[in-house]
């Protein structure tokens, strides 16, 4: 299929403004253009009934969105993206709202460490740590212990999914994962990948320069915790949700992950969208496919709640 027409429109826009791309700006500039590029794109921001800012026993800062709900309450933990080089709990706020909102559930956004300041696996680590936190925390927290779900968008669908593999053995007890268009191999040279050149959109050279910023050493990335797509086993998982793109670099190796995954006998469904891009989740105010994916999270989380 071709671009979506709004997703053209978008492309068209991008280039007639000559809007230049993250990895030719400085870390700062292109901190900062990422998340006013996702808050112009993210639509009206949600109220949400409470929205509280904690940080863990060991220092990682949280952001809790907790709807008009009594607890316990089911709780999703959610990673941004930005290839674990850009992004914070700033640039997961729309999407943490909106889902909070529609599920309805608990959005706990984690504010992990970036790279290259701190590189693989401090990220991973903020992760799984958080996520134990939480899950012991939760009477203080209002946490439904066995309702307690882990997603993430690019690279924090990355280390959502990391997260569930040290949680397999580390605890705590994870009832499913959404993993939206994530980074699942480092060094990828996927046909997705090859096609990837577009110099408008997220591209192969954008892939390559997050993890050049991620990683210490290219051997890090064979770590299955920088890339879960070489996991041992993916067996005893949970549940997972795989939503990617179809003109996304990253999509072939979203959907080999959800092969494993089910290969594994783990429940999984895989959703592509066509027509879309990279990034296009967090764009649902100005893409319709980015409302659509944002409905059908919604249901699946609401669908997992109800089964836990």
């Amino acid at each position: 299929m071709p671009l979506d027409p709004q997703v053209e429109a978008m492309r068209a826009e991008r280039e007639a403004s000559q809007v230049p791309q993250l990895y030719t700006q400085t870390l700062a500039e292109a901190r900062a253009a990422d998340l006013a590029s996702i808050k112009a794109a993210g639509g009206e921001v949600e109220p949400v009934h409470h929205v509280e800012d904690l940080t863990t026993d060991g220092g990682v800062p949280l952001r809790v969105y907790r709807p008009d709900l009594t607890g316990p309450m089911p709780t999703l933990i959610y990673f941004f993206g930005g290839g674990w080089t850009l992004g914070s709990i700033e640039t997961a706020d729309g999407i943490s709202r909106k889902l909070a909102n529609a599920v309805p559930c608990q959005v706990i956004a984690v504010g992990y460490r970036l790279a290259p300041e701190h590189p693989f696996p401090a990220a991973v680590h903020d992760c799984h740590d958080a996520a134990q936190w939480i899950a012991a925390n939760a009477d203080k927290l209002q946490v439904d212990a066995a309702r307690l779900v882990v997603g993430g968008d690019s690279a924090g669908g990355n280390l959502a999914a990391a997260t569930t593999l040290l949680a397999r053995s580390n605890g705590p007890a994870l009832a499913g994962q959404l993993l939206v268009y994530p980074n699942t191999r480092y060094g990828s040279d996927t046909i997705s990948m090859r096609k990837g050149d577009d110099p408008y959109l997220f591209n192969k050279t954008s892939v390559n320069w997050y993890w050049n910023h991620y990683l210490d050493e290219p051997s890090d990335g064979l770590n299955p915790l920088a890339s879960p797509l070489l996991a041992e086993s993916h067996a005893d998982l949970p549940p997972a949700l795989v939503i990617t793109a179809e003109f996304d670099p990253l999509r072939d190796e979203g959907e080999f992950y959800a092969e494993k995954l089910h290969a594994a006998d783990v429940p999984t469904t895989l959703s592509r969208y066509d027509g879309m891009v990279h990034g296009f989740f967090a764009m649902s105010g100005i893409l319709d496919g980015g409302k659509k994916a944002m409905a059908e999270a919604s249901a699946w989380l609401a669908e997992i709640f109800r089964d836990a």
